[in-house]
């Protein structure tokens, strides 16, 4: 029997498979390569890009004008669709392929499906070296797109025409696995995007990726709920998996019917509304009072797919009852083992649905008295949350948490705020009031500086009728504010909130807690000793964003704020508000971390500051603890 081809060059063919692929969960299907960004050079203008314009109604394209900004745009789409569907990223080779290093790292860090194909040298070799090749003298087979293998979760380099059919097959099992998930890479010599090979019809067939929800073992899950009737002081720790799953319903029918309180880490924010009875806040070292409280007594900790990070557990300082343990419900079984815990691998919405039958049934809830100590302590905090959002005096600078609060009053359940470094994650993960499961979009697995604007644009295009907002300091606005023009081009209406303390304020603070007195954090001309503690920088970045494009609002007070706040929300194209925050430390911030972070601090030192830190680190450290 014959098998009908087609003749099509490599990038053709991809173009044609890639359109064809599709992901199920639910019963309802997604497109799993929604569009492809692209920067093109001579290592894929003659292959994908041509191949993108044989094909113009097949494959939606999106001008990137950053190769690290295009994957995080993508990954922004990408968990902004709960992993069903992403983009794909296109690049020549050289430093257009290594500029996606950082996105990879970040969207496999965070388990977020992108699919990367950088061009690369010449397959045949024809010429050695060309343009921007690495050699290497030990290898004739490695370029620089090795340097993505070991943050990409799947990689090949496809030297040959019909190399690309298995290999396109695995990617797009790893894109749509659960489990597997994270940055993808299939490395594409540039001779080879532009060879034609004869491709069976049957690659470009109609493919459909079956998303799984797995459900627990009968004897983990028999474990579990014993483990969860034994306990008095329980306590849910709530991760990133409960979004990808969708699981948030699950989890407060899970809590509603036993009273077990749900705190929640950067990525799991937002799994129960702020004010849902059960939901105590972030956790760790940027968490709240009320939460790190009830994990220091905890008796049984709950994680639902969370990896446990050292901001989560305080460095391992955080869970100090002696007789603590842990049951991890997670559809990964490496995470579900973390911290010796009993291990529930499952997805999260089944798990989490199978614990709350199985505890109904035993008619299991926890005491009065717990309930009544973490509510009370919910609205002791809440209390607090409202004294910083307040503004005394509307006519003045305002602080950085007036700020947040200022948007915290405009903002309804459908808009989204993106944020991923500086000082703001910390306040947003204690302060935001959280009205939706998506609302909170912090990127805190990498905590990529540049993340917030191109990763905006990604969501605005999966959710186009939502207000987005990119929360950006000043130190991350500089990183990377290129896709300003992406946005401007092509009409997305992304909202940028750009705040402007005169430096890195996050790294400032932690400088001082270790000793390192502020040195290199400010954005400010240099004196005479040498320190940049001279007069702030005459730049102008509202100007800035302005000369890219951009609509911008200038904000001089808290009031002015309020103002430019509600005509950017209601703007239809991409708008920017600027304001200068107050930083003076009499003026009223966010509180304080309510949980220890390790960063180590110089054993020997001479300097005052350096010698008192150290003395601090050591009574910290003497806390740790290793759960086994």
């Amino acid at each position: 029997m014959t098998t009908a081809t087609t003749r099509l060059t490599v990038a053709q063919a991809l173009v044609r498979f890639l359109a064809a692929q599709y992901t199920e969960r639910d019963g309802v299907r997604h497109r799993l390569i929604g569009a492809t960004w692209g920067i093109f050079g001579h290592g894929n203008v003659a292959g994908l890009g041509q191949a993108l314009v044989e094909y113009p109604g097949l494959m939606p394209y999106h001008q990137g004008r950053n190769e690290q900004s295009m994957v995080h745009a993508a990954v922004g789409y990408a968990r902004q669709s709960n992993r069903l569907s992403t983009h794909a990223v296109t690049t020549s080779i050289g430093p257009g392929a290594t500029n996606l290093v950082t996105g990879a790292a970040l969207a496999t860090i965070n388990h977020l499906p992108v699919l990367l194909l950088p061009g690369d040298v010449f397959a045949a070799r024809p010429a050695d070296p060309v343009l921007q090749q690495l050699e290497v003298p030990y290898a004739g087979d490695v370029s620089v797109n090795d340097t993505l293998r070991p943050v990409s979760r799947y990689f090949d380099r496809i030297t040959r025409p019909e190399a690309l059919i298995p290999s396109a097959l695995q990617a797009m099992r790893v894109l749509a696995d659960p489990v597997e998930t994270g940055a993808v890479t299939l490395a594409l010599p540039q001779d080879v995007q532009a060879e034609a090979y004869d491709w069976p019809e049957d690659f470009f067939a109609e493919r459909v990726w079956t998303v799984r929800r797995p459900g627990a073992d009968p004897a983990e899950l028999a474990e579990a709920v014993q483990a969860i009737r034994a306990a008095r002081r329980p306590l849910v720790v709530a991760g990133g998996g409960v979004h990808h799953s969708r699981a948030e319903d699950a989890l407060a029918e899970f809590a509603e019917a036993t009273g077990i309180p749900v705190a929640s880490t950067q990525a799991g924010k937002g799994s129960l509304r702020h004010d849902h009875p059960q939901d105590v806040g972030g956790i760790g070292h940027t968490g709240t009072a009320t939460a790190n409280e009830l994990a220091r007594t905890a008796d049984l900790v709950i994680g639902v797919g969370t990896r446990y990070t050292d901001f989560t557990t305080a460095s391992g300082t955080l869970f100090e009852n002696p007789d603590v343990r842990f049951l991890n419900l997670n559809i990964a079984p490496f995470d579900s083992h973390k911290l010796a815990g009993l291990p529930l691998v499952a997805d999260a919405r089944s798990g989490l649905g199978e614990l709350t039958e199985a505890l109904v049934m035993h008619g299991h809830r926890v005491a009065r008295s717990y309930v009544r100590e973490y509510t009370e302590d919910k609205e002791r905090w809440e209390q607090r949350v409202d004294a910083c959002f307040e503004a005394h005096e509307p006519d003045v600078r305002p602080t950085q948490p007036q700020v947040v609060g200022a948007l915290d009053a405009l903002v309804d359940e459908s808009d989204i705020i993106i944020n991923a470094a500086g000082s703001l994650p910390g306040d947003l993960h204690k302060l935001w009031r959280a009205r939706s499961y998506d609302q909170y979009h912090l990127e805190y697995g990498y905590s990529c500086m540049g993340y917030e604007i191109p990763a905006a644009i990604g969501v605005k295009l999966a959710a186009p009728e939502r207000n987005v907002w990119a929360l950006v300091g000043d130190g991350t606005y500089l990183m990377m504010p290129t896709e300003i023009v992406t946005a401007v081009q092509e009409g997305v209406a992304i909202k940028i909130l750009l705040v402007q303390n005169h430096g890195y304020a996050s790294i400032g603070g932690l400088s001082e807690s270790v000793g390192g007195e502020r040195f290199g954090t400010a954005y400010r001309y240099t004196a005479e000793d040498g320190t940049f503690t001279g007069a702030p920088l005459p730049v102008d970045l509202a100007a800035n964003a302005a000369s890219l494009g951009m609509r911008v609002l200038r904000a001089k007070t808290v009031e002015e704020l309020r103002t430019a706040l509600a005509e950017a929300r209601a703007a239809d194209t991409p708008t920017c508000v600027y304001v200068e925050t107050e930083t003076s430390d009499t003026v009223s911030g966010a509180p304080p971390a309510q949980a220890w972070w390790d960063v180590p601090v110089a054993e020997t030192a001479t300097r005052p500051s350096a010698v008192k830190a150290r003395e601090l680190y050591e009574r910290h450290v003497s806390t740790r603890r290793r759960h086994l």
